[in-house]
């Protein structure tokens, strides 16, 4: 079950992302839920880089949201 909650909010990050992000997005919906899931994961790390999660605290959603859109403008600037 733990899966399925992962996924479904990784989905709705992702969306999310590609929504604030402008431009073509023309990923599928498997690459959408990484995209949410790794910008989770880059909150949370870049937030306890930064001093504003305690170690093994979860990044919060905004804070996801804000990893998954850094993630999607690197991804556009690599893959030019």
């Amino acid at each position: 079950m733990t899966i399925i909650v992962v996924l479904v909010i990784g989905l709705i990050v992702g969306l999310l992302a590609r929504f604030i992000t402008p431009g073509p997005n023309p990923r599928g919906i498997i690459v959408t839920i990484v995209i949410g899931i790794v910008g989770a994961v880059i909150a949370t790390y870049g937030g306890q880089a930064l001093g504003l999660y305690a170690p093994g605290e979860p990044a919060g959603f905004i804070g996801s949201v804000i990893g998954a859109v850094v993630l999607l403008v690197l991804l556009r600037l690599f893959s030019r």
